[in-house]
């Protein structure tokens, strides 16, 4: 009796693992390009990342952001190089126009709570390298426009500031970050 529960447990498994759904995919994946302008002076510094999300209803979500910017405050010269790295979470919020899928765009705000660190090397000048770890927020707003199903365009405009001030001295870290990039889900 024991065998014949086992063969049956094992078959309507199989049957359930076979039938086929209709898939669904909430999830997404945008690498990036972009430019950070910490003043109005700033011309800007070059960034990239990747940014991962899940839209649950199709309108709220999350999504993870992590960027680096290899030149953060100039290029490397003889007093040093500084680099930074954002990894922020964030909670979305996006209307989707045209349905969650196929083609469509979809406007969104987002906003969360992050790392954001910045690495001071040496240079030739100064003989010193230091590093710091922030807590920071940021908040933003942009455009998802898909061509299909699977793949589309991801554009926006993210605003980034630590908490608490840095320990550089001139108060807190704030910035500004255009990019721009491919999604796909």
């Amino acid at each position: 009796m024991r065998a014949v529960t086992k063969r049956c447990v094992l078959c309507l498994s199989a049957v359930i693992m076979c039938v086929p759904v209709q898939a669904r995919a909430d999830g997404y994946v945008a690498p990036w390009i972009g430019a950070n302008a910490a003043s109005s002076t700033d011309d800007g510094r070059s960034a990239f990342g990747v940014t991962m999300g899940y839209m649950a209803t199709g309108i709220f979500g999350f999504e993870a952001d992590v960027g680096y910017s290899p030149e953060f405050f100039g290029s490397t010269n003889e007093f040093g190089s500084v680099t930074g790295i954002t990894v922020m979470g964030n909670a979305i919020l996006g209307i989707p126009i045209g349905g969650d899928h196929g083609a469509g765009i979809r406007p969104f705000v987002s906003g969360g709570f992050g790392l954001m660190r910045t690495q001071f090397e040496r240079g030739i000048i100064l003989n010193r390298s230091r590093s710091t770890n922030e807590l920071g927020y940021g908040f933003g707003g942009g455009m998802m426009g898909f061509f299909n199903q699977h793949i589309g365009l991801r554009g926006d405009v993210r605003y980034l500031r630590t908490v608490e001030d840095t320990n550089r001295g001139s108060g807190r870290l704030r910035y500004w970050r255009a990019t721009a990039g491919l999604t796909f889900r």
